[in-house]
């Protein structure tokens, strides 16, 4: 077990910290680490003349993002969002749970 786990286990048994804030802790999305598939997504969307950027990472896992260039009035952008950025980025990034466009 590394040693931040049982740190934070001894947290939990000493009272310190709640289960409930030990899961929150835990489940956290990075934004740079979003921002970072962001980076391996880009070159394909780019290709078609398109681009996304990270607007959001909220603490339940939604991500928000603006499609950019050709992405912003094609009508497939909630594919591509749903079925490309979305897909990829729950398989690479643990707590990811959903991603939507910015408003």
């Amino acid at each position: 077990m590394p040693l931040e786990a049982l740190f934070l286990c001894a947290w939990v048994s000493c009272g310190k910290i709640s289960k409930k804030e030990l899961e929150k802790e835990c489940s956290m999305v990075e934004k740079t680490d979003v921002a970072a598939v962001l980076e391996l997504i880009r070159p394909s969307l780019q290709a078609d003349g398109g681009d996304v950027k990270l607007i959001d990472v909220d603490e339940d896992g939604t991500v928000t993002v603006e499609l950019q260039g050709a992405c912003k009035g094609c009508p497939m952008s909630q594919m591509t969002l749903a079925n490309g950025v979305e897909r990829i980025l729950k398989e690479r990034v643990p707590g990811v749970l959903r991603v939507v466009p910015a408003l």
